[in-house]
């Protein structure tokens, strides 16, 4: 299962990968952001980093909101990762555990 990572995220980029979901519901099912600034003043307001069940690093961030985000607000977060492969796997698993 997908879960909150201490490994390092560098190496990670986009792939095309999005999730639509809320700060709300990501804090609350898959724990707090490493990162978090939610003043709209840097590229990012939040982020976080993963690693899926296989142990493959990603990340899930805010990405050009360029504003204060609600956490009851449903955006796309950007999802981080070496490969498309991995991002598309983190994202079936983070679905799988906000939906579950």
């Amino acid at each position: 299962m997908t879960k909150i990572s201490n490994k390092s995220a560098n190496g990670t980029s986009f792939h095309g990968i999005t999730i639509r979901t809320t700060v709300h519901l990501l804090k609350t099912k898959f724990g707090q952001p490493v990162w978090e600034d939610n003043t709209g003043e840097d590229k990012t307001n939040f982020d976080w980093v993963g690693e899926t069940k296989d142990g493959d690093v990603f990340t899930i961030y805010d990405w050009k909101e360029y504003r204060a985000i609600s956490e009851h607000e449903t955006i796309d977060f950007h999802i981080g990762g070496s490969s498309q492969y991995i991002t598309s796997t983190a994202k079936q698993e983070l679905k799988n555990l906000i939906n579950g």
